[in-house]
Parts: structure tokens; sequence; C-alpha cells
């Protein structure tokens, strides 16, 4: 079997504690639980190919008109229809970064390259990507906040990224499926600046926000029509789900359980930071609600026989052997967690 498990992977282990997943630590809202619900009633029928009252709320809530939205069954189906719509033949990733985007190149024959973000900067992205914003590069992958390392990029420097690629006709695809539940939150996205930058393609999801990986909800905007025609005509009809569609649709009202969630996240991060770092393990800074750190020991291996699942990132390019990442969840399961650790480095 060639599918790459990224995390999650509760099906082929006998898993109590998923530290794997970084999604939010309040778990699926109530409302959203109970529209899922509700949904039952309209299986019996498509549904709405144009996912209207899901277009209709998330332009309000995104403040994105509805003509420049794209949806997808989650964020990994609209990175693949992005590189099949645009046949990039030259594909710049930064590195550590989630897989899919690499992938996603590959599936269309583009060479990539990879630049490689420095660990004494806790890879955090900066001018040294300039140089390789080259005329003859067709389309960058960035990812704000990145994966597997959590860390914000400048804006500053976001936006001269994307002033140098409008300037050289580079497509910027910009992964913030993890903004929301930054301290940055919607005031660092780069939303407002989709009329400026009609060479940018801005990929978020439902996912990590709303606890909801198993439904499957993503979403691009983008201000170039004649890129979202493309798009949308390389995506398959009826790709969102009655339950998607109303899952998102009462989302999208839950402003206030995204902010208890980002204030928890913020106090919990720091507390497990703080703890892997007294017991010797090398973290870096995050402003996620995950975090990523080294050890020399196969720590994923003796947690999960304690039924406690974390994420090995060796697979990610530009890591290696010795990366664990975890995510940030609720104050019990995180104390838990870190004691579980520390027996572990006492032993």
């Amino acid at each position: 079997m060639g599918k790459v498990i990224h995390g999650g992977d509760i099906y082929r282990n006998e898993v109590i504690y998923d530290f794997s997943v970084n999604v939010n630590p309040l778990g699926v809202p109530e409302r959203v639980r109970q529209s899922m619900a509700d949904a039952l009633n309209t299986c019996e029928c498509y549904p709405d190919p144009l996912a209207e009252k899901l277009r209709t709320a998330l332009s309000k809530k995104d403040g994105v008109k509805k003509e420049q939205i794209v949806f997808g069954n989650g964020a990994s189906e609209l990175f693949f229809g992005i590189v099949h719509a645009l046949k990039p033949r030259k594909v710049l990733i930064p590195v550590p970064s989630f897989s899919e985007y690499e992938k996603s190149a590959l599936a269309v024959g583009a060479e990539v390259i990879n630049h490689r973000l420095s660990r004494e900067k806790d890879f955090a992205l900066d001018e040294d990507i300039f140089p390789g914003l080259s005329e003859d590069m067709d389309l960058l992958y960035l990812a704000n906040p990145n994966n597997p390392n959590g860390r914000l990029t400048d804006r500053e420097i976001l936006l001269s990224v994307l002033r140098i690629c409008r300037e050289r006709g580079i497509r910027v695809v910009l992964d913030e499926c993890f903004l929301e539940l930054t301290a940055a939150g919607t005031t660092g996205s780069m939303l407002p600046e989709l009329e400026c930058y009609p060479n940018l393609i801005l990929v978020r999801a439902f996912t990590k926000t709303y606890a909801l990986p198993g439904v499957r909800l993503g979403y691009l905007c983008c201000a170039d029509p004649e890129v979202v025609c493309a798009l949308e005509s390389h995506l398959p009809d009826w790709n969102l789900s009655v339950f998607a569609q109303a899952a998102g649709a009462a989302a999208c009202k839950e402003t206030a359980y995204v902010e208890q969630a980002v204030r928890l996240i913020e106090r919990e991060r720091e507390f497990c930071k703080t703890s892997l770092e007294q017991m010797g393990f090398r973290v870096c800074s995050s402003d996620a609600n995950f975090l990523l750190f080294q050890a020399d020991i196969p720590l994923d291996e003796i947690l999960l026989k304690q039924g406690i699942l974390i994420r090995n990132c060796s697979n990610y390019p530009g890591l290696g052997r010795g990366y664990f990442r975890i995510a940030v969840k609720r104050p019990e399961e995180n104390r838990m967690l870190m004691k579980m650790i520390a027996r572990v480095v006492n032993e």
C-alpha cells in the first residue's frame, strides 16, 4: 500500500489518546454536531452542487466574494485540483512542510525545488526565500503557520513574497488551515490582500478550527476568475456531502468557540513547551496548536505501547529521525502526556 499515514491512525493501533492530529481541543461545537444530525433528513437528495447556504455563510464570515470561493473535500483535494488545473512545471516548497504539497506537485510531473528552512531559526520563513523566487518558477507553496513547526511568518515577509511573485508571474498557494487557532487569528490572514494579488490562492479548512477531520471540508479563495474557473473544472460535482455543507454553515457562526479555543491553546502550549524543555528536549517555538521537538529515543513507539499516539515527523522533507510533534489538547490530557513522557525519560 502506497498511502502515507500523516497522523490519527487510530484504525491500525490501539489508541486511547491521540496527540498526532492537531484539531481544536474543545471538540466539535454542539451546534455543528446538531446540524449534521439534522442533515440526515436530506440524505435521499443530492447535495447542493453550488453549496449556496455554506457559500453565503462563509462569504460573510471571511469577507470575500462568493464567486471567489471554491470548495473541496478537504484541503488535500484542493492542492491536487490546483496543480491539475495550473499544470506547473517548476514548484518551490520551503521544507519542512506538509508532505501533500510535494505529493501533489509530483502528481503532475512538476520539478520540485526544496528551500530548506533553518533549524537554528526554528524553521521560520524569512528573506532567505527571495533568491529562490526566480522567473522560471511557476508555483510556490507556503503555509502560515507552517506545519510541523507551527511558526507564523512575519507579515512583511509574506507581502514581499507576494509582490515578488506577482512581478515574476509565480502563483502562490498559501495554506492558512491552522491560522484561526493562533493568536493572530483572522487579523493575520492574507484574505484582505486577494484583490491586490490575483496570483494568490489561499487555502483553508474547517478541519482544524472546528475539530472536523472526518467531515472533509476545505475551501480556497482567489481573485482571478480564470483560475477559479479552471480549478472548478478539475474538481468533481457534489464533492461536498450534505453533512459537510450543514456543518460548515453552522461552524461559521461559532466565533466565541474559536476565541475560547485560542485562549486555551495559548496557555496550554506554553505549559507543554516548558515541560518538555525541563525534561531536556529541544522544542521549536510555535504559534499554533502543536509543538515540534527532538528526542534521541523512539518516543512514539514507547508511548504507543501505553495507548498514546504522537506524530513521528521523520517523513517530513527537511527533517529526519528524532523529530516528533504533539497536539496541544485539554489541560488534563496535556498533563497526562507530560507525566507519561517524564516517566519514559526517567526510566
